[in-house]
């Protein structure tokens, strides 16, 4: 498949729920409202859509949320989906997670093709992870992660850059993440959604965010790329494979790969536009076939970039969508 400036699209992000055990203040808000259930895809539905993608040339596909893990029929969908993996139809299935449930899934995940992994994981110190997400326990994230890894599924951990609050952890994630084999990767934060965050939540580059390593370790770029958008250095004599996501800083769009399958069946082109086309509707009154009518029209309308810096310095409207049903 490719969208209307040529660009190659072999990527999907499916969010499988909004729900979410934890509230991180940069996702979402405090007292969160949830969709309906109703309003969900249900576990045919995403997998019928999923298989429809794959027929039409997406190659990879990310579980996301929410937290994925709280559906009560997450094992159903990864068992379905990584039997494309088997079959080689799919080249990989992956999953991003907050952690917290990884201890009861790690044996079902490696058993169904998740090779590796992203964790959400803002700092190992236990005050500060338990005040960003508003009360979790970072041990019981630490004890998935080690699960995970003993049964040999890959780990890259996903750092949020919050200026002010977590860059003195900085430099004790990558050395945990270096000393257990973990990638890393460093995310500025997007204007998504009213969370109520509080200032010291505002974005921060990337570059800034990462001089406390920088004056510590030397950093070279790197040819390594994975299915998303980051970009990679090496950090020595650490060991370390530092990856950098910065959707305001510094651009990356022109590569963009991807679609997102939202919680209730949306496709959105681009996490930093409204433009979208409803699968779910179409799906429940037409049938599966409706996919691929739709699918060609979310290609055409999938945009050259995002306008995350308009919209963070109020020039455009800011996006009402929370990253929880958008997926990460």
């Amino acid at each position: 498949m490719q969208d209307g400036f040529g660009r190659k699209i072999d990527y999907l992000r499916i969010s499988v729920t909004d729900r979410c055990n934890f509230r991180c203040q940069y996702c979402m808000s405090e007292k969160m409202t949830f969709m309906p259930k109703s309003e969900l895809l249900t576990l045919e539905e995403i997998t019928l859509i999923a298989e429809r993608f794959v027929t039409h040339g997406i190659r990879k596909i990310r579980l996301t949320g929410g937290e994925p893990l709280v559906r009560r029929d997450m094992k159903d969908v990864i068992q379905r989906l990584g039997r494309k993996v088997e079959t080689g139809e799919l080249e990989e299935l992956t999953l991003t997670t907050n952690g917290s449930l990884l201890e009861e899934y790690a044996d079902h995940l490696a058993q169904h093709n998740i090779r590796r992994i992203n964790v959400s994981m803002d700092t190992t110190d236990p005050t500060r992870f338990s005040e960003i997400t508003r009360g979790a326990d970072v041990h019981k994230v630490l004890a998935g992660i080690a699960a995970v890894k003993s049964v040999g599924i890959d780990v890259k951990i996903n750092m949020v850059a919050l200026r002010s609050f977590n860059q003195d952890d900085l430099l004790p994630m990558a050395e945990y993440c270096a000393e257990q084999g973990h990638d890393l990767t460093i995310i500025e934060t997007m204007p998504l959604g009213d969370t109520g965050a509080d200032r010291k939540l505002e974005h921060v580059s990337v570059e800034e965010f990462i001089a406390p390593l920088q004056s510590q370790y030397e950093l070279t770029p790197i040819a390594h790329r994975s299915a998303g958008p980051a970009r990679y250095e090496m950090v020595e004599p650490l060991g370390l494979r530092l990856g950098l996501i910065t959707p305001l800083s510094q651009n990356f769009c022109d590569g963009c790969n991807r679609l997102r399958l939202t919680t209730d069946g949306k496709i959105f082109m681009c996490l930093g536009h409204n433009a979208h086309v409803d699968l779910r509707a179409a799906v429940r009154k037409d049938g599966i076939s409706a996919v691929d009518q739709l699918l060609r029209q979310a290609l055409k309308l999938k945009p050259l970039r995002h306008d995350f810096n308009a919209q963070l310095n109020g020039s455009a409207e800011k996006l009402e969508r929370h990253m929880n049903v958008t997926g990460g």
